[in-house]
């Protein structure tokens, strides 16, 4: 069972998983960190600023979840230019370590294979961070994804391509292909953070952590691996039907257990 903890704000939960981040980094300060960009991890990057001030964050290295194929790198909504605005110059760290997935045509036949070498040659992700999608998507793994599915190119769905067009000017700028890690790579990190705030994520949040494991919900794949927290606000915990237990196991945590073990 994944480790559910329900916060009263965004902000209160980003602070949780910073405090876990900064303890991994000062303890390995080449930690690997999986990267999740839109508007869910940001409390998680913005409370960082304050954890890692001071801290030699000089080696951490890093590795997005997604990219848009044929998107010009440069575009401000590119994955590389979010995490390189989101992330990496308001934490400090070396863009050389960071790494999102090739999305440009030329390259995109081996870029999937690539991006898998990579993160093995980087000795694995320490700690992913995750959203979902409000039809449980993880990364850009649209409902009907293997388990077993590395980096490659899908096609988004209507549905996300709709919840992205806040980020462009029309749903027509949105593109249609994207290159992700698949689920088989996200199970391979050694702990798992999904992160999930509003009424709009209730469902989805439910279906991931109490639902039956299912490709028909991606999210769900996160019940097959032996390290993850989920931590939500009360809206996002709505439709969880053990809310209560949770709160309770959170209260009564003993005080040597720590969140998650990525050392």
């Amino acid at each position: 069972m994944a480790e559910v903890i329900i916060v009263p704000d965004a902000p209160t939960g980003g602070g949780i998983v910073a405090d876990e981040i900064a303890a991994l980094i000062r303890r390995r300060p080449d930690a690997v960190l999986g990267l999740a960009t839109g508007s869910t991890p940001l409390p998680v990057y913005e409370a960082l600023r304050d954890r890692l001030a001071g801290v030699d964050v000089s080696r951490v290295r890093g590795f997005a979840l997604d990219e848009y194929v044929g998107l010009d790198t440069a575009h401000p909504e590119s994955y590389r230019s979010v995490i390189t605005r989101e992330v990496v110059e308001p934490l400090g760290l070396d863009p050389r370590h960071i790494r999102t997935p090739d999305g440009s045509l030329d390259g995109i036949a081996r870029a999937g294979e690539d991006y898998e070498e990579a993160i093995v040659a980087a000795g694995g992700i320490d700690v992913q961070i995750l959203g979902i999608g409000t039809d449980g998507h993880i990364g850009f793994n649209e409902p009907g994804s293997s388990f077993a599915s590395r980096t490659r190119v899908k096609t988004l769905t209507r549905q996300t391509r709709e919840d992205n067009a806040r980020f462009f000017e029309t749903i027509d700028d949105v593109p249609m292909h994207c290159i992700t890690q698949g689920l088989g790579t996200i199970l391979r990190a050694r702990t798992l953070v999904l992160l999930a705030f509003g009424e709009g994520k209730a469902e989805a949040v439910a279906g991931a952590v109490e639902g039956p494991v299912t490709a028909s919900l991606p999210g769900s794949a996160i019940q097959l691996h032996e390290h993850v927290t989920v931590i939500v606000d009360e809206a996002a915990a709505s439709r969880l039907a053990h809310a209560e237990y949770y709160r309770y196991a959170w209260e009564n945590k003993p005080a040597w257990q720590g969140i998650w073990d990525a050392s």
